[in-house]
């Protein structure tokens, strides 16, 4: 933990989740971050933005002077937390209920059971809810024995105990728990329609109901986690990155948010705070590519519904990002009255990216449906209508600058990546035409494809050192170069993206990482994904030390329950920016199946 700061590290969090709501639990058991009504709502507990006023629900031991222990039940996401105190031994497990919004189980449930293994422990029990990122305290009602309710705004929580739980002051509730060897206590806040609360309020789990919902949580994610199909020593790591992304998608929707949080900095104490619940398509497209490579399939096609449905079907009505429930309308502000992470401000909800032109989204689409034909599923009339929309879009905008990958918000430029993209939207778009024997203005599309080939190695080329540069108007390089190849652009092991990979590597490293881009104006970390994406170029091109090399030296930077961050700082070994982040993880599978494949292929 940094000095003079009550906020753990960004590392020292667990995400728990039930693709919909999704929290993170500190390494001392307590609840900093819950957005319990959907990944992309306002919290109910919010402290990670606001120590003094967003919110916690903490566990903590009386008397204990040791860090507790913790982990994920083995591939699930229910997380075990040990407390250690001089008279004993407890263990929490905190998790979201699954299955979860069934006719049996209406609300969202988050869970959690304090088992005594040995002795006995007392612990410290706070409860403290804040809505709407900490702008509300809520009206605290006592509704029955050990039964309360906490109601503000649209927000509604029905909190219950076996413990016995009181009213701190008129906004919070507290406990003291001592819990014996064998013996459980639990504490259910379900999500709850504060109009329902008032008039037709559910029933209350009981204890046993609990425990079953324990086990019934452990056998969903174990059989979900079946499915995988990869094997060797990466395994266990990228079950754990695949698990982390279902977490992230939407269970009714399909959407994957990029991240379960808002406005982590990417640079310490500075102002580039974003808020990444939202999907994505070009993270949300890597994601279900990543996770098809290893069993997951049908997490492509629930996807590619999604961004249709969102779009209306129509490449005209396309946006780069939707909310999670296909919300087209992100308005970015800020909230002025939260201190921020380590006091980093602003504190943005929203996100203006989504009114952005990212040509990239294009190629990325239609690589999605290139990739869904591949697997033996032929566009419909609807879905072609909808993918020969956007490769007429792309051949018509492909020679627009646009805000590029990194959704940058100066100028626009011509970036190459973006071209490629372009590129990509028209060749998967022929590939598709010719496979189903759909009408397509071939000629046409051809020669625009051929059009893009030529200004990207023309204009996009550095003859000189004979590499690919970021943009056409500057020989700069960034980390998207990496993703040439992986679009089938040019060849892995082509001279010319061999020497862009070098170039790459020497010119934006960082301590055996990579930085995404050279920036004079902000003071950013290392971006994981980019430094994943080069141990999946090295694998490519044969050079398997080397790749491991980079790829060994970028799991470090996961924490202890194997999550990644967005960034890294190499100074002070500390996790940055929005957490866990979703193009990390994806990038982290990509990087671990070239690795195991190229490896047996040499």
């Amino acid at each position: 933990m940094a000095k003079d700061t009550p906020y753990p590290s960004i590392g020292d969090y667990a995400l728990i989740a039930d693709s919909n709501s999704a929290a993170l639990v500190s390494r001392d058991g307590s609840i900093d971050w819950c957005c319990i009504q959907r990944i992309d709502a306002g919290s109910c507990f919010g402290r990670l933005l606001d120590w003094e006023r967003g919110g916690f629900c903490s566990l903590c031991a009386v008397g204990n002077d040791q860090e507790p222990s913790r982990r994920y039940l083995e591939d699930t996401l229910v997380l075990e937390t040990t407390f250690r105190a001089a008279g004993g031994v407890a263990r929490v497990y905190d998790f979201f209920a699954l299955p979860a919004s069934t006719e049996r189980y209406p609300h969202r449930n988050l869970v959690r059971i304090i088992e005594g293994v040995s002795g006995h422990v007392e612990l410290d029990l706070k409860i403290a809810p804040r809505f709407d990122y900490g702008s509300l305290k809520p009206w605290i009602r006592q509704e029955g024995v050990r039964l309360y309710s906490a109601i503000g705004g649209n927000d509604g929580l029905l909190i219950s105990s076996d413990a016995v739980i009181e009213a701190i002051d008129y906004h919070s509730l507290g406990a003291s728990i001592d819990v014996h060897a064998g013996e459980r206590v639990r504490l259910s806040i379900l999500s709850v329609p504060p109009e329902q609360l008032d008039n037709d309020r559910p029933e209350t789990p009981e204890p046993g109901d609990l425990d079953r919902r324990l086990e019934e949580t452990i056998g969903w994610w174990r059989e979900w986690s079946s499915q995988i199909r990869f094997d060797g020593p990466y395994k266990p790591g990228v079950l754990r990155s695949a698990i982390t992304m279902k977490a992230l998608m939407n269970d009714l929707t399909g959407a994957i948010a990029a991240a379960a949080t808002t406005s982590l900095p990417e640079s310490p104490g500075g102002s580039m705070n974003w808020d990444y619940r939202y999907s994505w398509i070009r993270d949300s497209f890597f994601s279900v590519r990543s996770l098809a490579e290893v069993g997951f399939d049908d997490l492509a096609d629930n996807f590619r519904r999604f961004v249709e449905r969102s779009s209306a079907g129509s490449a005209e009505s396309l946006q780069i990002m939707y909310g999670v429930g296909g919300e087209r309308r992100l308005t970015e502000e800020t909230l002025d009255f939260l201190e921020g992470y380590r006091g980093a401000r602003p504190v943005r909800v929203g996100n203006a990216a989504a009114d952005q032109l990212q040509l990239g989204v294009y190629g990325q689409l239609l690589a999605l449906g290139w990739r869904w034909q591949q697997r033996g599923n032929s566009p419909d009339d609807d879905y072609w209508r909808f993918l020969y929309e956007l490769v007429e879009a792309a051949s018509e905008l492909w020679e627009k600058p646009d805000a590029g990958i990194w959704e940058s918000r100066d100028e626009p430029r011509h970036y190459v990546e973006s071209k490629v993209m372009c590129w990509v939207a028209l060749d998967r778009g022929l590939r598709l035409a010719g496979e189903c024997m759909r009408k397509a203005p071939e000629r046409r599309w051809k020669k625009v494809r051929d059009e893009i080939r030529e200004a990207v190695e023309s204009e996009g080329y550095d003859k000189e050192r004979g590499v690919f540069t970021t943009a056409f108007d500057g020989n700069d390089l960034d980390a998207a170069l990496l993703l040439l190849p992986k679009m089938g652009f040019v060849d892995y092991k082509d001279e010319r993206m061999v020497r862009t990979t070098d170039a790459i590597r020497e010119e934006l490293d960082d301590d055996g990482l990579l930085k995404r881009r050279l920036s004079d104006e902000v003071r950013e970390g290392a971006f994981l994904a980019c430094s994943f994406w080069l141990a999946e170029c090295l694998a490519h091109q044969g050079r398997i030390e080397e790749a491991r090399v980079v790829f060994d030296r970028t799991m470090v930077t996961s924490n202890d329950l194997g999550l990644f961050s967005e960034e890294y700082d190499t100074t002070s070994g500390e996790p940055l920016g929005n957490f866990p982040q979703g193009l990390t993880h994806l990038s982290h599978i990509a990087a671990a199946v070239a690795l195991t494949e190229r490896a047996g292929a040499g």
